[in-house]
């Protein structure tokens, strides 16, 4: 089974999104071993200091053999079966794919220079707490995708 980790900055406050990301992590114990790691959230200091420290905290979390995923605006973008096709051509190779997700200033260059991709779901910017919902149901997805399952489109 495939070890898929989502490191985050900050965790989820609202019940909403609480109640959501319970649902897409039951959902996808079904298809791989999920982990989801929250770094603290640190006050803005304006700017580079903060994120240099959420990125060592993010950095701490990653280990030396895990293939690491940089959720950046500038990354590539994918539809849901190459998002599907990125999962079935890891799995190969037996690492833990990990995710990491920024808070409100974004990811560090430290933790950008160890991401071996750097993923985009949009140009837009999403709350980081909406985003790892978002990223929970796209991995959800890409599983049921590989799985040969029907999702709703």
């Amino acid at each position: 089974m495939q070890h898929v980790v989502i490191i985050g900055v900050g965790r989820l406050r609202e019940k909403f999104f609480k109640d959501a990301a319970e649902e897409y992590k039951k959902r996808l114990s079904r298809y791989v071993k999920l982990e989801v790691v929250e770094v603290e959230d640190l006050p803005e200091d304006g700017g580079e200091t903060t994120k240099k420290k959420e990125g060592e905290a993010i950095l701490a979390k990653i280990r030396p053999d895990d293939f690491v995923v940089a959720n950046c605006i500038d990354g590539k973008q994918m539809d849901s079966v190459e998002f599907s096709q990125f999962f079935r051509d890891r799995e190969m190779y037996g690492s833990r794919v990990v995710f990491v997700i920024g808070g409100s200033l974004g990811l560090s260059d430290e933790v950008v220079r160890r991401a071996n991709k750097k993923l985009s779901m949009s140009k837009m910017t999403f709350p980081h707490q909406l985003f790892r919902v978002m990223l929970l149901e796209q991995v959800y997805r890409a599983q049921k995708i590989s799985a040969g399952e029907r999702y709703h489109k």
